[in-house]
């Protein structure tokens, strides 16, 4: 008897609880493209909160709200679009692609400069080193006139 009635609770239970509806579609909702761009720009104050957020802090800013006030949007507003967006699964999961897409080039873009700076600092350094060699091999040269 005690079995049935703890199975009978736990189905009422189970059964009461309200189910997880779809939530309304917002009368302002945030566009998908613009959705894009909106957490594109959180995922990296994310990221950049992590690295440095004792400098956002000092100077007293607040990313998050810098990036509503740049899509005019206000912070009610996002939520309820994220939370229509992100009930949708594959919808959601195709705005979070384009994101990384999105990032992955950006990425892409960034280490390229970053090899041509560090083969340009090479570049430098063997100047320099050349000159600090031709400099010592001959002493009465001006290292201002050694030209490559």
């Amino acid at each position: 008897m005690k079995r049935l009635i703890t199975i009978l609770f736990v189905s009422v239970a189970f059964l009461g609880c309200e189910p997880n509806l779809k939530p309304e579609k917002p009368e302002n909702l945030i566009s998908r493209e613009k959705m894009v761009d909106v957490l594109h720009d959180m995922f990296i104050v994310s990221s950049a909160k992590g690295i440095s957020r004792i400098k956002l802090e000092k100077n007293g800013l607040n990313p998050e709200l810098y990036i509503l006030k740049k899509y005019d949007i206000d912070s009610l507003q996002f939520a309820k679009s994220n939370d229509y967006y992100a009930y949708d699964v594959e919808a959601y999961k195709a705005i979070i692609d384009k994101i990384k897409e999105r990032l992955n080039t950006e990425k892409e873009k960034f280490v390229a400069i970053d090899k041509e700076e560090q083969e340009e600092r090479t570049r430098i350094k063997d100047s320099i080193k050349k000159a600090k060699q031709v400099q010592k091999a001959n002493p009465n040269l001006d290292a201002l006139k050694i030209s490559d």
